[in-house]
Order: structure tokens, then sequence, then C-alpha cells
């Protein structure tokens, strides 16, 4: 279990309507600020999301931090409506309760783990993704292509990290089959506890600027994060043996100043990330298979079994790797029926709202005729 870090106890209004520079470190720019009207920016208090938990959320203003409790009435709306870590809020005149949420420049989202398909939330206004992999059996290229993806649906540059390089004999070799996924990621490799070894990935850091970090549990996220920010913000763990797998050190999303600029968001490590509404982010990330899916015979084709397939013509010839096909295959696959999923749950609660509108309207009448 985590405790929460201790709060300021002075009763605090968050930056008085005012923009301060705290604001600016905290990651507000012009695309925030031109939301707001002059009278909000008199009335009401701009905050950013820095920790979400249960029943309530931390916000932060630069100088001071408060919690929101969310009521009923957020939790009415789709899991997409509600506030999520690096969401920036206006707050009421008391500073107690969200006026309105602004609206995102990047949002980060799953399918939730289990049998029902809902999209879930992880984050917001991210700049940079650093996917973290350690140099030992956990690393795994298809799960990067998940974590690639994500970061290209939106728009959001990613950076490998790849940790571990001291347990690691030929730490050089896992950045080869990085580069075997795409030829222009950049990689940095690293040991998370010495920090000389940070320095390339301090600079993806910049002032102002919110970098995530995603990836399994026990690859050193937590550690990482602790070097970085020059001093313990988080719980950190070991790794079986066995299998280079670890337990979940992190059960919740928090920012995390650093000392330089900038700021950390440690997502915890999750067992799944199933794919869905990607758009155009596969054909993004296996640039290849679709370059090379128009040389094929079929415009439907799917480089399964049909004839005059250019792509596992590629795979026979050693170009294209056979494990990338059927992991793209697969993220097609399972992209395309959970959004087939998500868009017939989301007719399904639009017919039920109709339904209670029409039964609330239909109530309104009968007690006007009394």
């Amino acid at each position: 279990m985590h405790s929460c870090p201790v709060r300021n106890p002075r009763p605090a209004i968050i930056n008085s309507g005012k923009l301060n520079a705290e604001l600016t470190d905290l990651g507000l720019t012009p695309f925030f600020t031109q939301q707001l009207s002059g009278d909000e920016l008199e009335q009401y208090s701009l905050a950013r999301v820095t920790e979400v938990q249960r029943s309530h959320i931390i916000v932060s203003d630069g100088i001071h931090e408060r919690s929101i409790t969310l009521g009923s009435t957020w939790y009415q709306q789709s899991a997409s409506r509600r506030p999520t870590v690096g969401d920036w809020v206006l707050l009421n005149h008391a500073n107690e309760k969200i006026q309105r949420l602004l609206k995102r420049k990047s949002v980060f989202r799953r399918v939730a783990a289990g049998t029902r398909i809902e999209v879930q939330l992880i984050a917001a206004n991210i700049d940079t993704l650093f996917i973290v992999t350690s140099c030992n059996e956990e690393f795994e290229e298809s799960r990067l292509e998940r974590y690639l993806a994500l970061a290209a649906e939106t728009n959001v540059d990613p950076v490998i990290i790849l940790t571990k390089a001291d347990l690691a004999d030929e730490a050089e070799s896992y950045r080869e089959r990085v580069r075997a996924i795409g030829a222009d990621l950049p990689v940095e490799i690293v040991n998370a506890l010495d920090v000389d070894s940070l320095s390339g990935t301090k600079a993806w850091v910049r002032r102002g600027s919110t970098v995530a970090l995603v990836g399994s549990s026990g690859v050193g996220k937590s550690t990482l994060v602790n070097s970085l920010a020059g001093r313990k913000r988080m719980d950190t763990g070991s790794i079986r043996e066995q299998d280079a797998k670890g337990r979940h050190t992190t059960s919740y999303r928090s920012l995390h100043r650093l000392p330089g600029g900038g700021l950390l968001l440690d997502v915890p490590g999750m067992r799944e990330l199933k794919v869905a509404e990607l758009d155009t982010a596969l054909a993004e990330v296996f640039s290849d298979i679709d370059s090379l899916a128009e040389q094929c015979r079929f415009r439907d084709c799917d480089h399964n079994d049909e004839p005059g397939c250019a792509v596992r013509a590629a795979v026979a010839s050693g170009d294209i790797d056979a494990r990338r096909l059927r992991n793209y295959r697969k993220l097609v696959l399972e992209e395309s029926r959970n959004t087939a999923s998500i868009a017939e749950q989301r007719q399904r609660d639009r017919q039920f709202g109709k339904s209670i509108k029409a039964h609330l309207d239909l109530k309104r009448q009968r007690d006007t005729a009394r």
C-alpha cells in the first residue's frame, strides 16, 4: 500500500484566477489558456490533475495541492469525460468543485482488462512517452509495437528506454532489436541506479513538458523516476529471477515534478494493453507491411493464405520477420473487434439515455397536467 504524500495543511486558493509561472512549469500552454474566457479567469481557478484515487483527485497550481472529491455527477458520465491524470480543470470560486474540464491535446487510453469492452483513460496531455523495458527476458518486440501504436495514435513522441544495462552481457544487442522494429526510433540504454547514465534520458524531459512512463512491472520505472527526481518519489521492487517479471510497485497514477523542470507520470504496470480505435496508428507502426500490402493481388488481402500476397512473399524471403507479421495481424484483428464492440456499447448507451429522457419528459408532462 502507498501512503499519499503529505499535503500542504493550509487552505489555499489555487492561483486566484491568475496565470502564474508555476502553472507554466506544470505544462500550461496557449492551447489551454485559449480555451478560457476573461470571466472564467477572474472567477475561477486553474489547476492540473496530478493524482487520481477512487473517489477523489489531487490537483495542483504549482504551489499548493488540494483534494477534490468527485461527485456522483462525474460517475454518471463515460470514463472518457471524467478527469484523469494530466488533465487541466477549472475549479469553482471555493476551489472545492470542478467547474469544467478543459479540452485535451492528447489522451492515452486502452481497452480495460476483463470481458467487458470498455475504454479506460491512462493519462492526458502527454508530450513524450517513455516506453520502458529491460535488457533481459522481459524484452519483447510485440509488446513494444503495442505501445508504439498507442503513441502513434495520440501523436506523441515515443522514446524506448532500455533499463538494467548493468546486468546484461550484450546491452547493445537490445538496441539493435529495437532498430529492427523502427530504424529511427530513439533509444536510451540506462542503469536507472546510475545517474551518470541518464544524461540522454534527461534531455527528453524539458521544462514544462510532461513525460509518461509505461512498461511492465519490474522493469525499473519507479527507480527511473527516483533517479531523475534526485530523491525517492516512488517505492521500488525487485523482479523474479526465473522469469524476469516483477510485482506492481505503483498502484496509482501520479505526476512528479523534477527539480530541473518537467513532469514525469509513472503508469502502473499493465498486464494487458488491449488496443481499439487506433485508426491509422497500426499502419504507421507497421509501415513496412502496409507499404507492401499495396502490391498484393487482392485489395482486401489479410496476408494469411491468399495467392499473390506480397507481404508473405517478403516473409519467405526474410525481408520481414514472421513474428512481426503475426503480431500485425493479431493487432489488426483485436483492434477491429474491440472497436466494433465499443461502437455497439456506445449505441446501447445512447438508446438507454434516450429512453431515460423520454421517461422523464413523460413524467414531467403528467406532473404538469395534475
